[in-house]
Formats: C-alpha cells, structure tokens, sequence
C-alpha cells in the first residue's frame, strides 16, 4: 500500500510544466516528441518485467516530463499517418520515373544518331568478335596495327571479289523484274480479287481528293534519290571500316584506359571479366554460327542447282546471309524461293516443292543442329530474340536487324556479370 502511494506521489510530482493534461495516444510513433520508457507496475517491485508501454511527452522549457502509465496497448489510427510510410512510397517511384526517363532518352537518341552509331556499333561488333585473331599474332609477336591493317585490307578483297561476281547474276535477275512481276500476277490471279477489296475499303476511309496529274519525271529526278542514298552508304562505309581498323588496332589500351575510370580495384577486376567474357561468348558464337550458315547456304545452293534454277550460287550466298537473323531469316527465304519456283514453274505443285525443302532444312538446323553445337551456355531465349529483333529493326533499320543478336548476347552477358543469378531452385 505504501508502494502505490509512494508511486502515485511521484508521478503528481513529475506533472508537466505548463499545467496542461496530455493524452498518452498523443501520436505515441513521432521520435521528435515523444519517447517510449518501461514502467514497472505491480506488488513485485523493480523486479518485475515491464509488459506496458508509456509515452512521455517532453517539456521543452523545463525538461521535464510527466510519465502516463497505460494498461492497454498503443494502437495507431487511420488519421495518424507516419512520414517514413510516404517515404518509402514515393522514393521508388522516383526510381522507376529517372529509369524510365533515361531509356526514352537513349532511344531517342539511338534513333536520331542512327547514320553516325550504326557504322561505330557494326565495326565494334566485328571488332570484338576478330579480337583474339589480333591476340594471337601479337603473342607470335606481329604488331597489332600489322594485323588489323592485314583484316581491313582482306575485308575490302572480299568485298570487291564478292560484288565483281555476284554482280552479273544480279543485274540479270534484275533486269527480269518486270517479266518475273506479269508472271506472278498471271500465277497468283486468285489474289486479285481480295486486293481489290481491301483498296476499295482503303478508297472509302481515305478518298483522293482533287484530279491527279500525270507530270513525267525527269532524269534529275531519277538521279537524285540514287545519289541521297549511295552518298551516305559510302561515308558509312568508310567510317566503318576506319573504326574497326582503330578498334582492332588500340583495343588492348582503350580497354586499360576505360578500366581506369573505375575507382575501386574490384570494379576494375569486374570490368575486365566483363569485356574478356563477352569477347570469348561473341567470338565463340559467331564462328559457330558462321560454319553453320556456309554449310546451309551450300546446301541450299546444291538444291537449288538440282531444282534447275539459275545462279544458284547466289541462292546459297543469300541463304546464308539471311540465316544470320533468327526466324525472319528463314522466312524471307522461304517467300524468295516461292516466288523462283511460281516463275521457273508451270504447276504450283511443283513451285512449292523448293519451299518446303528449304523449311524442312531449315527446321532441322534451327532445332536440333544449332541447339546441339552451341550448347546450353550459348542458346538465347526466342523470345528475347524476337523482341531484340523487333526492337533493332525499329530503330536502325536493316543494319538493326543483323546487330541484334550480337547486342544481345553482349548485353545478357554484362547483366549477368552485374546481377548473377541465385543458384538456389525455386519451386514450381
């Protein structure tokens, strides 16, 4: 008895200076007001453990505080919000809105610098994927410049040798454009009909308007869009040509002079595994690659001579370019072959036999071959690839759609340096 009363003596002595009543709920959460103490309640004394909570409103004149004892526990109000609660809302929000901000930049910027990036981004594929051809000679002790000169000076033989010979089959398939056209629109008369109809829906929602007329085009005019696009093809390709060269050439100090932005000598270490790692993958994937596509594109060339169709060379050669971009490859393909086989052809029995040849050899090599010889470590999810095709293709075009495998892989490769996948299994 004379425990309690001693107790509740102590706590009128300790009332709050300015003679106000505080609550004990009063927002019992803010650290800049309140603070949170055990009270020791009871017969048993200072031996007892504390099972309440009190909150203890601090006096900021005097510094002192009037402890109020409560037997239930303190249970925060919807009213009663806590600033950490916005915080750790709105700063990932911010996050995700600077991430998202810096990807439209890059595509915007990637789309507006196309003819100055792809030509850099081509040749710094290639290079890549030629460097340890350039590492080879240096350790027999050729010189870096000696070497990269030697694989520009081969790459523009190639060219040239390549364009004097397909120059020939080209023209003259060329030249039977119009024929090969009146031959197609005579074998595929059944589609006559359907296109009809969609360009009379098209003539209904846009209707032309005012009388067209019919101006002849003069030979400037013929000769003006020739040079708008042979002018920068060619600036491109000497641009490309002289960065792969430089790159070949210096890629050993430009990669010591980018290692040495990193601060730390784990992210230099880092850095290093990185560019060594994606060296080996893309190297190792596009000679891979490459002795499949020669193989296939000889294959294809054999078919097509068997077929009788002419300059099956160019067939094979195109085959194997074209099997360089997953899927859309082997399409373009397929609808070139169907449309030899409509025009060397009288029956469309017999026009569909190169076709599905070339789909059956194609499905084998996609399949079964490629996935067998590159292995697990080397084989890129389709979908990814679809949507790196998609995305390349979009944004440079052509020259997109060949880079965007090669992206890929340099760029899974980087993630999966910078974030490693958890070894642990999750259940399914």
């Amino acid at each position: 008895m004379s425990e309690a009363l001693s107790t509740s003596e102590s706590t009128r002595s300790l009332a709050p200076c300015d003679g106000q009543v505080r609550t004990p709920l009063h927002r019992p959460w803010e650290l800049d007001k309140l603070w949170r103490v055990e009270l020791v309640l009871g017969p048993q004394g200072a031996n007892a453990k504390a099972d309440h909570a009190i909150c203890i409103p601090l006096c900021r004149k005097s510094g002192r505080s009037a402890p109020v004892a409560t037997t239930q526990p303190v249970i925060p109000t919807k009213d009663d919000e806590s600033p950490d609660t916005l915080v750790n809302i709105w700063a990932p929000a911010a996050q995700i809105a600077t991430v998202g901000i810096f990807i439209m930049l890059l595509g915007i910027c990637l789309y507006v610098c196309r003819p100055l990036l792809v030509p850099i981004v081509a040749a710094v594929v290639i290079g890549v994927t030629l460097a340890p051809v350039v590492k080879i000679a240096a350790r027999r002790g050729v010189p870096p410049w000696l070497t990269a000169g030697a694989i520009g000076i081969t790459a523009l033989v190639a060219a040239a040798i390549g364009v004097t010979f397909l120059a020939n089959p080209v023209t003259s398939w060329i030249a039977r454009a119009p024929e090969i056209g009146a031959i197609l629109r005579e074998k595929l008369y059944w589609l006559g009909r359907p296109l009809a109809a969609i360009r009379e829906v098209q003539e209904s929602f846009l209707p032309a308007t005012g009388t067209a007329i019919a101006v002849e085009p003069s030979q400037l005019g013929i000769v003006t869009p020739v040079l708008a696009f042979v002018t920068p093809a060619v600036a491109e390709l000497v641009l490309f040509f002289v960065v792969l060269i430089f790159f070949l050439a210096a890629q050993m100090d430009f990669r010591r002079y980018m290692a040495s932005f990193f601060s730390t000598r784990d992210a230099k270490l880092r850095f290093i595994r990185i560019t060594n790692d994606v060296e080996q993958n893309l190297a190792s994937y596009v000679l891979l690659v490459t002795v499949i596509n020669f193989c296939l594109g000889a294959t294809v060339a054999f078919g097509a001579w068997m077929f009788g169709f002419a300059s099956p060379v160019l067939f094979g050669l195109l085959a194997m370019a074209l099997n360089y971009i997953p899927y859309l490859g082997a399409a373009c393909m397929t609808a070139v072959l169907f449309a030899i086989g409509l025009v060397s052809f009288s029956s469309l029995t017999y026009a569909l036999a190169p076709p599905a040849a070339f789909v059956a050899l194609a499905t084998i090599e996609g399949q079964f071959i490629t996935p067998t010889i590159l292995g697990h470590r080397l084989t890129l999810n389709p979908l990814v690839v679809l949507l790196a095709l998609a995305f390349w293709s979009w944004i440079w075009g052509p020259m997109g759609t060949f880079l965007a495998v090669p992206l890929t892989i340099m760029g899974l490769v980087t993630l999966h340096h910078l974030f490693p996948p958890d070894e642990s299994r999750l259940p399914m």
